[in-house]
């Protein structure tokens, strides 16, 4: 073979990968095109068919909004944080349903980063169940496939073996919201259904980088209940994500920073882009865990407008100190 003809081989073999490279992406778009608009209109809706999600939140109790746990086990960094809040019993009633909405967003290994710990999840589930859960739901509306996401996240399994039912997205789901005074919520579907007759809400999240938000945590979690082609709030990624903890009320939040996505996210890809900073946050408010979560991506409050934004509105504050914090560093390991 000349070498002329060689290089014709090398350019006809990397024009055919990129060919089908270009053709593994198309699909791809197609597939979350499809997600995005699969699950009803954002137009023709009637104002009587509208619905409000419950408020999740529990009474407020001085000095116990937020704790913040220094330690490397989560299972135990989570006991500990719920413990110095008042304990599962303050949040966890006997006979209750409760739902628990991790980041499943990405078909992705939990060594990753891009979702919800497995372990985590599991043990929130076995502490709602301790407590006298009638029902544990866990479920989210990933933006990939999401029987992909729970599979490959291991929460799907992490979750059910802890005794949790897990509830993918089913377009008879979906309805449609208003936002008072919302700019971008209006008439829009949201992943209704599983939390319709719940009577607590739990969300779990990691702190991560994110291309366009600045960062993903607790707030950007409830993004995953939006339907439709959500994808164009990222157009206005500030208001949308400020406008989320005024849609959506829970009882509580847990802040996963045990290993935060420092570049490259919100789907990461490599263990490199990863910083051990073995910190968890447990908080009844979303804008103050958040806003103390910024600082383990080395930003402050200033660099994230929509926590500013969420302030305003009323979600919460951004003055996490003003909540006295517990703060403690705790390495004792559970069996």
């Amino acid at each position: 073979m000349t070498e002329q003809n060689v290089q014709n081989f090398g350019r006809r073999q990397f024009l055919t990968r990129a060919g089908k490279a270009g053709a593994s992406i198309a699909a791809a778009g197609l597939i979350s095109y499809q997600l995005y608009d699969r699950y009803g209109p954002t137009t023709g809706i009637d104002a009587e068919s509208l619905v409000t999600l419950p408020d999740f939140r529990v009474p407020d109790k001085l000095g116990q909004t937020i704790s913040i746990i220094e330690g490397s086990d989560r299972k135990a960094a989570v006991n500990k944080a719920i413990e110095l809040l008042g304990g599962i019993e303050r949040f966890v009633k006997q006979g209750e349903i409760v739902a628990i909405k991790p980041n499943v967003a990405f078909a992705s290994s939990p060594m990753l980063g891009a979702t919800a710990h497995p372990e985590l999840v599991a043990e929130v589930v076995r502490l709602c169940c301790k407590a006298g859960a009638k029902q544990v739901i866990v479920t989210d509306n990933p933006i990939n496939d999401p029987a992909s996401c729970f599979t490959l996240s291991g929460i799907g399994k992490a979750a059910s073996q802890a005794g949790a039912k897990v509830v993918l997205p089913k377009a008879h789901l979906f309805r449609h919201t208003t936002l008072e005074g919302g700019k971008l919520i209006r008439n829009w579907p949201v992943f209704f259904g599983p939390f319709e007759k719940v009577d607590k809400l739990i969300g779990i999240s990691p702190v991560k980088d994110h291309a366009r938000a600045g960062a993903s945590m607790s707030m950007k979690n409830w993004y995953g209940l939006l339907g439709g082609r959500r994808n164009i709030f990222h157009q206005d990624i500030n208001t949308i994500i400020a406008e989320l903890p005024m849609m959506v009320k829970p009882t509580l939040v847990i802040l996963d920073g045990t290993e935060v996505m420092m570049t490259n996210g919100p789907t990461g890809g490599s263990v490199s882009d990863l910083k051990r900073a073995n910190t968890l946050v447990a908080s009844c408010d979303m804008v103050a865990a958040d806003s103390y979560g910024c600082s383990l991506l080395n930003l402050k409050v200033s660099d994230l407008p929509y926590l500013t934004k969420a302030e305003k509105a009323g979600a919460g504050t951004t003055n996490y100190e003003s909540l006295k914090p517990i703060q403690i560093k705790f390495e004792e390991k559970l069996s």
